[in-house]
């Protein structure tokens, strides 16, 4: 059984037991959280498709960790000119396991 849910304006296909690393989740670690927003369920062959959303469908999930993703630079120029302009980024990420998937 997997199914998509849209957690934190990404959409990701989950699966029970799956990790998955999402932008940065309020909460701390070990806390349970559930995510309503689930747009499509399949368990086999049987798909259950919402217009915008299942109705009574929730995924609940674990926060696992909260970390900082690769550094990501950002080196921007203008040749001949002299300009240079070096930036880096750290995205913040939050480790989370899905720990089950409820259809209603």
């Amino acid at each position: 059984m997997y199914a998509i849910v849209n957690i934190a304006g990404q959409q990701f296909k989950v699966a029970k037991d799956q990790h998955l690393f999402v932008h940065r989740l309020q909460g701390d670690e070990g806390a349970s959280i559930e995510f309503d927003n689930v747009l499509l369920a399949a368990n086999g062959s049987d798909f259950k498709v919402g217009a915008d959303a299942l109705k009574g469908a929730k995924v609940s999930a674990k926060i696992v960790s909260h970390l900082k993703g690769d550094k990501v630079i950002v080196f921007k120029k203008k040749r001949r000119k002299g300009y240079k302009k070096r930036n880096g980024h750290r995205q913040q990420f939050t480790k989370i396991e899905i720990t089950g998937i409820s259809l209603k």
